[in-house]
């Protein structure tokens, strides 16, 4: 059990190795590679603001499960979420997507630049 611990810790160290974009790049991919995440940023997009409530009943998910992904989304920056009496309202963090967009863009932009294939 420990060495398998000790396997992960190294790779973990690893990352901090890599250029700050590059490990930027890794957390949003990371954050964005669960379908029901990208469900709930495109919402939030077409609704503007939601009550997590609502979140859930757009989806295939459980409260519960809805409720742990708005987590994530939220410890990332990518939305905000307010308290409103009983409700969360939660919406998007346009500061944050911009930052996230602006990485994978000159990421894309110079690699499919320099393609001679």
């Amino acid at each position: 059990m420990f060495a398998s611990l000790n396997v992960i810790m190294k790779m973990y160290a690893k990352i901090t190795e890599f250029e700050e974009h590059h490990q930027l790049m890794a957390k949003y991919a990371k954050l964005l590679s669960h379908p029901a995440r990208l469900a709930i940023i495109q919402l939030l997009a077409q609704k503007n603001t939601c009550i997590s409530g609502d979140i859930a009943n757009e989806l295939p998910l459980s409260r519960t499960t809805v409720s742990q992904h708005l987590q994530e989304l939220k410890n990332a920056g990518l939305i905000k979420g307010t308290i409103e009496g009983l409700t969360i309202c939660y919406c998007l963090n346009m500061t944050e997507l911009q930052k996230m967009k602006q990485i994978f863009d000159t990421f894309l932009d110079i690699n499919i630049k320099n393609q001679n294939c």
